[in-house]
């Protein structure tokens, strides 16, 4: 008997913020609009989660994290590496929209107090509407294509024995993903490549009001 997959999704009871994206899932520079989303993998030793967080303007993966648990954990590490990465390099973050479904790790008060923490602005799609996270569902089906069911491009292939073996797989991926994958959507570059592009072009004309 085919093994029943798991729900990665269980609505939260508490009340939620409005949806601002709207399935508008764009933005005119990095550190506009992140999505979130929770998926499964299963593996010998049992399901294995996968919390991802995108950057929509260049789909840049800048946080994730795997886990045996679906605990709030497992989405708030995938949120801190997508924090601490961008800090690191020098990024603000306030007023940035952070979007995801209406799932109990996203709506748990250590998500929320996070995003509060760093003045990042929570947004949830309505109930049970999948495109109203499209992106983010858009992605996990990229990643378990890619990675899952036919990885040719790494080293590391299933079937994977325990979370160790696919961790290490999904570390590569996304690596993989962030510098070398060619984008449509993006001229087909890579998605850092496509970030350092638009930073160059924000830079002022060394040119421009130089003495000569």
């Amino acid at each position: 008997m085919k093994a029943k997959s798991p729900r990665t999704t269980l609505p939260a009871r508490t009340g939620h913020p409005d949806d601002l994206v709207e399935r508008n899932f764009t933005a005119d520079a990095p550190d506009r609009l992140w999505v979130a989303d929770i998926t499964y993998v299963r593996t010998c030793s049992g399901w294995v989660y996968a919390a991802f967080v995108m950057d929509m303007f260049s789909r840049r993966i800048v946080g994730w994290q795997v886990s045996t648990s679906l605990h709030t954990t497992l989405a708030l590490d995938a949120l801190e590496m997508g924090i601490w990465s961008r800090q690191r390099a020098g990024r603000d973050l306030t007023g940035l929209i952070h979007h995801s479904d209406r799932g109990v790790q996203y709506r748990a008060v250590r998500y929320t107090e996070r995003l509060e923490e760093e003045e990042l602005v929570a947004s949830v799609g309505s109930k049970g509407d999948s495109y109203d996270n499209a992106a983010a569902e858009a992605f996990n089906s990229t990643f378990k294509t890619e990675l899952i069911r036919n990885p040719k491009l790494l080293s590391r292939r299933g079937p994977w024995k325990s979370i160790d073996d696919l961790e290490i797989a999904v570390a590569e991926w996304v690596d993989w993903y962030n510098t070398s994958r060619l984008h449509g959507s993006l001229g087909d570059i890579p998605p850092i490549e496509y970030e350092t592009k638009h930073y160059a072009a924000q830079q002022p004309s060394q040119l421009v009001g130089a003495t000569p």
